[in-house]
Parts: structure tokens; C-alpha cells; sequence
């Protein structure tokens, strides 16, 4: 006999009446006259969930878009399982790895007995939008995880079943379509149909796969150029293969075989030669007269503070004098900073700093005059004056540090050849397996989340609250300018998600379950829980991590 339930629904403002065991799609088609468009996917009690969740007790019910951020990813998972079918069907026993976002869209590569063209391309994805003609549904399921992984043995997923080895769950969720079956970090779509808006192009020795536009999501997004970024992720790639670490599998097995500390410190050290080789540019330039100011810029927690220390020691042991200056000391005080969309403090905008007062002081240093360095006093929201003197002398190289960096209105006057620019992203290249990547955002977060936690008395759930505001600044503010760089840095750490594991797990378990909040708290604790926790005694004083850790030798 069923039951009749209640279940808030926050998009009507209303409690619906239902059947002990109604699903998400049931509840929604009772009031999909009310709704101007369908959901693919809920929030339940501040959990996302996919339209298939069955309810059994009275909960909270929020239905999603695709156009919403939680959607969007249950969008693009989506996408990447129908790629999946694709691939499977037309090229049986070539490996399909999706291996991180670049230039808007996806970067994929085959592996296996195929070449990839043109005539590649346009068959996958004509296969694809055959799926979508056919609306078939996403079918979820959760069984034992050896049953999982027989299931995945025998489509040849190796990477999922070492992962699935080395999380020791008792049950696995994964979803079946149309034949195959594949895990996701995440929920997908009901059903295919509702995934009609992609575009695969080729690109590379691959291609891109292309969601819909943010702006217009009846269009598939175009894609920019991004020829740094993507010599940037692939020279990272080829290190993950020579030591053999590649997925989460990958170091979950190294950490079990106690070969952590080998890889923290091959890890720290290519750190130190690609600093060791900016540096080394930086030099030879300044020797042909320019180069006399290095402008560092990237995203909110991408390490660029700790880059520029780092830098300055490399730069003096090419017997340069760095002398260096933080752009946050040049905000303008609290009472004018610009408001964003929100109504909220806009720091990521450039008119958040007094370019005027900046400028002035830069003028100087370039004629040679000393100037007064302000400090910026967060506390209080305004500038202070502790007699902090700087002076450029005759070898002194300018490093200048903020997300601002590579906006050309920040340094319009200065000619080009006397600027070297540097861009500073974490741009994380450990997948969780072939289909999974890291969000390069996701771990930017995370280490925001530690560090605003650690040294700024501010909660993971204002952190979170505060990030949508933040992307959308580094989408106005930041990424339009990253190609714009001289030298990118990733200062990803393949073993770093580990590390953060225990500190970041922590601070999110304290996110109330009654905000809004906790659905990204919930799936940032998901994408650590496929990792094995690496101690931090490990990770030397000079690490980048340590911005965000604590026990750095540097000072903040």
C-alpha cells in the first residue's frame, strides 16, 4: 500500500502531494504547467540529484536547468557518455579519453586503431545526434562494486576498474546507455533527447567537444583560441606519462605502493625548472634592454604570490635584483569599490584598483625616483602608509603581482618590449579516469576554501557563496588576456588533491545541510572522496601548496 507524502517544491513556492516512491520526473510532471521550462536535474534537500531519485520521505525539491551551473555539468556528463556510445559503436576497442576544458569546449583523443579526421569527427558526431533523435533514456543503477567492475572489465574501461580498486566502496553507481555502461562524477539527463545542442570539432591531434553557449543555449559554444593554454596542459600531460601517473587510479596506487614522496619531489622539482627557465628568458631580455618589469597574472587562488617569490629567487641567482609590488595594495578604499551584478564588492574588476595612484607610482619607479608603497589594510577597506620605501636600482628587475597583470589598460604606457608577462593558472591535469576530468575551477576552490578557512576567518559555505561571483569576474576581467603571455605557468601539483583531501573535508563537513551551499560542498567532497589522503609532511616549505596549507617559508 503507498503512502501519501509531501514534498516542498521551491520552484512553485508550494508543498505537492505524492506516492511513497514517486521520482523526480513524477513530482516534476505535476507541475510542469508552472515551470517555463523542463528540468534535468533537482536539487534535493541542497543535494543535486538526477530526475530518476525516487522519494520515500517529506523533502525540499529545487528542479535545475541546464543553464544553471549544476545543470550545465549534468549537461556536459551527459554529452560525454553519448561521445562514449559514439566512440564505442563506430570504433570498437579504441580507448576515448576526454582529457581537460580548453579554448570553450572538451579536448578529446582516441586511442587505439584510428586516425582522427575530418571524416572521424563527422561520424561521431552524426552518431550522436542519431542518439539524440532516439531520446533514450540515461539508465542509472547502483550495484556491488565487484559486479561494477566485471561490467567494466569486459568493455575494456581499465581506468575505472583501477579506480574503482582503490576507493574500496561496497556499491558503485554508474548508468547505462543504450547497450554500454559508464561511471560518471556526477548525475546525467533523463534522456538524450534533452542533449540536442553540442558541436564536435577537430582540433589538434584530437577535437572538441562543444557544449551549448552560455549566452545562447540554442547554439553549440564556438571556440576560442588558446594555443598557450593547450601547450600548457599537453607539456604537463607528457610528465604525467613518463612517471606514470595519469588518473586518480594512478596515485591512489603510487600512495599504496609508498612512492608518494618520490612524487612530491620530481613534481616540486619540474616546478623549479619551469620557474628556472622563465627566470632564465627574463634574464636574457633584461641583458638586451627590456624585460625591466614582469607582470603576473592569473585566477583567485592559482599561486601567483608564491610564483613571484619563487621567481625573485631564481632572478637573483641570475644576479638580478627583483623589487616587488602586490597590485591588492592599490585598491581603492571599500566605500567606492565597484558592485557587481549581485550588488556585492566587485575585487576582480580592474576599477577596483586606483589606476591612477598605481600609475603615478610606477611613472616614478621607471625614472628612477623612490616611492612611498602603500599597504592595503582589509580590515579596515583602505590604504595605509607604514613607510615602506622602494627604489629601483641599476639592476633591478620590477616584479608586479595581481589578477590584473595582462590587461593591456593596466600598463598602456609602458612600451612592449620592456614588459614580460606571465600567466599563473592551476591547470590541473590528473584525471579521475578517461571520461572524469579535474576541473582546473575545482581545484582553484579548493585551495580558496583551505586558505580563506586557515587565514581569513571566513567559512567554506561563504567561500562557495562568494565563487559565482568570482568566475564571473575572471571571465570579464582575467581570461580574455591570458593568451596575451609571454610564459605560463601551471602551478598544479599532480599529487595535490590528495594532500588537500583531509584539510578540504574537514572545512566542508561543517557547511550546514539547510543552505543552499551545500550541494557544491557535497559535490567537492564527492571529487575528493576518489582520492587516497597524502600527508602534507612531505611537501617542502617552499612549495606552492603552502599558500594555501600553511607551513611556508615565505612571508604573506
Amino acid at each position: 500500500m503507498s503512502t501519501q507524502l509531501k514534498v516542498y517544491c521551491k520552484n512553485v513556492e508550494r508543498y505537492i502531494s505524492f506516492e511513497g516512491g514517486a521520482t523526480l520526473t513524477d513530482i516534476y510532471e505535476s507541475v510542469a504547467d508552472e515551470l517555463p521550462e523542463r528540468p534535468i536535474c533537482a536539487q534535493v534537500n541542497n543535494k543535486t540529484e538526477d530526475m530518476q531519485f525516487p522519494l520515500f520521505s517529506p523533502k525540499q525539491v529545487l528542479f535545475l536547468t541546464a543553464q544553471s551551473p549544476s545543470g550545465h555539468r549534468v549537461y556536459v556528463r551527459s554529452l560525454c557518455m553519448m561521445l562514449y556510445r559514439a566512440v564505442a559503436a563506430l570504433y570498437p576497442g579504441v580507448r576515448l579519453m576526454i582529457e581537460h576544458s580548453v579554448s570553450r569546449g572538451y579536448y578529446c583523443r582516441l586511442e587505439g586503431d584510428v586516425k582522427v579526421d575530418g571524416g572521424v569527427v563527422g561520424s561521431l558526431k552524426a552518431y550522436m545526434k542519431e542518439l539524440v533523435g532516439r531520446n533514450i533514456p540515461f539508465e542509472r543503477k547502483e550495484r556491488l562494486t565487484s559486479d561494477v567492475i566485471k561490467i567494466f572489465e569486459k568493455q575494456g574501461l581499465h581506468d575505472k576498474v583501477k579506480l574503482l580498486r582503490t576507493t574500496h566502496e561496497l556499491y558503485t553507481v554508474y548508468y547505462r546507455l543504450d547497450g554500454v555502461c559508464d561511471s560518471y562524477y556526477g548525475n546525467l539527463a533523463p534522456s538524450t533527447g534533452m542533449c540536442a545542442v553540442f558541436d564536435l570539432i577537430l582540433y589538434k591531434e584530437g577535437f572538441l567537444l562543444m557544449g551549448a553557449d552560455s549566452n545562447n543555449p540554442e547554439v553549440a559554444a564556438s571556440p576560442i583560441a588558446q594555443e598557450k593554454m593547450y601547450h600548457a596542459f599537453t607539456d604537463y600531460l607528457a610528465f604525467n606519462r613518463v612517471i606514470g601517473v595519469d588518473d586518480a587510479g594512478d596515485l591512489n596506487n603510487a600512495v599504496a605502493g609508498k612512492e608518494t614522496a618520490m612524487l612530491i619531489n620530481v613534481a616540486e622539482a619540474l616546478h623549479d625548472k619551469k620557474i628556472g627557465r622563465i627566470s632564465d628568458e627574463i634574464s636574457r631580455r633584461y641583458a638586451e634592454g627590456g624585460a625591466k618589469v614582469v607582470l603576473i597574472a592569473g585566477p583567485s587562488s592559482s599561486g601567483k604570490t608564491t610564483f613571484t617569490k619563487r621567481l625573485a629567487i631564481q632572478l637573483m641567482t641570475n644576479l638580478l635584483e627583483p623589487k616587488m609590488i602586490s597590485l591588492d595594495d592599490y585598491f581603492v578604499n571599500r566605500n567606492v569599490t565597484p558592485r557587481d551584478a549581485d550588488g556585492e564588492y566587485d575585487f576582480e574588476s580592474l576599477y577596483a584598483l586606483d589606476l591612477d595612484t598605481f600609475n603615478r607610482d610606477l611613472n616614478a619607479l621607471i625614472a628612477g625616483e623612490e616611492i612611498d608603497l602603500p599597504t592595503y589594510n582589509f580590515e579596515l577597506g583602505q590604504r595605509v602608509y607604514k613607510g615602506r620605501k622602494l627604489k629601483l636600482n641599476d639592476n633591478s628587475v620590477l616584479l608586479i603581482e595581481g589578477i590584473h597583470g595582462l590587461n593591456p589598460e593596466l600598463t598602456s604606457h609602458i612600451d612592449a618590449k620592456m614588459k614580460y608577462m606571465v600567466y599563473v593558472s592551476a591547470l590541473t591535469t590528473l584525471s579521475i579516469d578517461d571520461h572524469n576530468w579535474v576541473p582546473t575551477t575545482d581545484n582553484r576552490l579548493l585551495r580558496r576554501i583551505i586558505r580563506d578557512y586557515k587565514y581569513r576567518g571566513v567559512s567554506a559555505a561563504d567561500t562557495i557563496k562568494r565563487w559565482p561571483s568570482v568566475r564571473r569576474g575572471e571571465e570579464r576581467w582575467i581570461f580574455p588576456f591570458q593568451e596575451n603571455a609571454d610564459a605560463m605557468f601551471n602551478s598544479s601539483l599532480i599529487f595535490e588533491l590528495g594532500v588537500m583531501k583531509e584539510f578540504a573535508e574537514e572545512i566542508l563537513n561543517g557547511v550546514p545541510r539547510d543552505i543552499p551551499e551545500y550541494a557544491e560542498a557535497f559535490r567537492l567532497r564527492k571529487l575528493l572522496s576518489y582520492f587516497t589522503p597524502i600527508t602534507d609532511r612531505l611537501i617542502p616549505s617552499t612549495s606552492l601548496l603552502r599558500e594555501f596549507l600553511g607551513g611556508s617559508s615565505f612571508h604573506y
